[in-house]
Formats: C-alpha cells, structure tokens, sequence
C-alpha cells in the first residue's frame, strides 16, 4: 500500500522562467547561419566549462523588449472521422500545425523599424547634413524570410540555463498597433513571425535547452545522457 506522499515526485528546482533573454534575426538563409549548437564546452568533465557558443555571422539582437518578452502560439487543424455507432471521432488527422511567434521591440533602430514596417531598408540613407531618415510604407511588402532565435536565460544552482527555440525560415505575417503617447510606455515596434519549414533541414522550428545550470540536472529532469 502507498499513499500520495509516496507515489508524489514534485521537484521545485526543475520549475523554469525567463528572467532574460533575447530575440537574434538573420536576414541570411545559406546553410552557415543554421543553430547547429547552443552551447559549447572547454575542459574534461566533470571539470568542464559550459557557456554559449558564438552565433553564426548576421545575427542581430532586436535588443530591450516589452515585459511580454517573445509570445509562441501553436495553431493545430485536424481533419476528423465520424463513423456510424460512434459518438468520438475514429480517425483524426493533423492537416497543420504552425508556429508564431510574437516580440514587441522598445528600441528604434535600422532592424525594428525594417521588420515593423516592412520596407527594404537596404537602400535607405540617413540625410548626410541633418540625419533624417524618410521611409515609404511599401504598396506590398516582400515576402522576406529569417531565421529566428529567441533566447531565454535562467538561473539554477550550477549555474545558467538557456532554453531556445529556433525558426529556419520565418516570415513576418501580422503587425502590432503602434501608438504615439506620453506616460510609462516606449514606442513600440511589434510582429509576428510565423515558422515555415525549411526544405534543407526539414522541420519548422527546434528546440534547444542547455547551459550549466540545465546540465547539473540532467537525471533530475529524467534525461539520458549519450554514450562517450
């Protein structure tokens, strides 16, 4: 016989938050500035240092974001089944499931103002005397593709853990309002990206977890680790 107290396995260390982190656009799709590792590790463990490797050149932060930080959302469609006698679907099939992604960016620079409003700003220049910049909202903005990397950062015991999700191919498909006002809030520069497949890699988007912190609980979380 057992009761709760034994059959419970509640573990307070294993519960995560995002007490930063960033959003990392690249522009550039060739096979070089694919996420291919998080994390990197120098030394023999279990004296080993683990810390975040270097990103592939043309990754640019979005830099301060809103509180709201990066928002996923994961849109499943099934096709259903009925069958005669049956009050439950027989057969149910899954005919999408996309990924979005929502980031609200507080600093206005060439990558915000280029993903908010759509505009390639490739050929835009700054007014050589006064520094005016002057950008026409596009009749039809370019169906331009990114890969994405939005990076949380978590404190445990041994030390940081990074929890990441990343996008191959991404578009941006919808606009935050924007609004022009005093009080306690920045000018906001908002998207949505949505996560395509990329045919090369084939998948939508990743996962990636990992840091010190994340490798001290390895057994905990009920992970195996791989052979040496």
């Amino acid at each position: 016989m057992a009761d709760y107290e034994a059959l419970k396995n509640k573990q307070q260390e294993l519960i995560r938050k995002a007490l930063d982190g960033s959003v990392f656009i690249n522009p550039d799709l060739a096979a070089e500035s694919v996420i291919a590792e998080l994390t990197q590790s120098t030394g023999v463990a279990p004296d080993n240092v683990i810390d975040l490797a270097p990103l592939p050149a043309g990754y640019d932060d979005l830099g301060w974001l809103t509180n709201d930080g990066a928002a996923f959302s994961r849109d499943v469609s099934t096709s259903e089944v009925s069958s005669w006698g049956s009050v439950s679907p027989t057969r149910t099939d899954v005919t999408s499931d996309t990924t979005t992604m929502s980031v609200t960016a507080q600093e206005t620079k060439l990558l915000t103002i280029g993903l908010a409003t759509g505009a390639d700003l490739a050929a835009v220049l700054a007014d050589l005397e006064t520094g005016e910049v002057s950008i026409a909202k596009p009749v039809r903005p370019k169906s331009k593709s990114y890969r994405v990397l939005s990076l949380a950062v978590d404190q445990g015991d041994a030390g940081e853990i990074y929890i990441a999700r990343f996008l191959p191919r991404a578009k941006v498909s919808g606009y935050a309002e924007q609004s022009f006002g005093g009080g306690d809030e920045a000018i906001p520069w908002g998207v949505t990206f949505t996560g395509e497949e990329d045919s090369d890699l084939g998948y939508s988007e990743r996962w990636i977890f990992g840091g010190a912190g994340w490798n001290a609980l390895i057994d905990d979380m009920g992970f195996t680790r791989a052979s040496a």
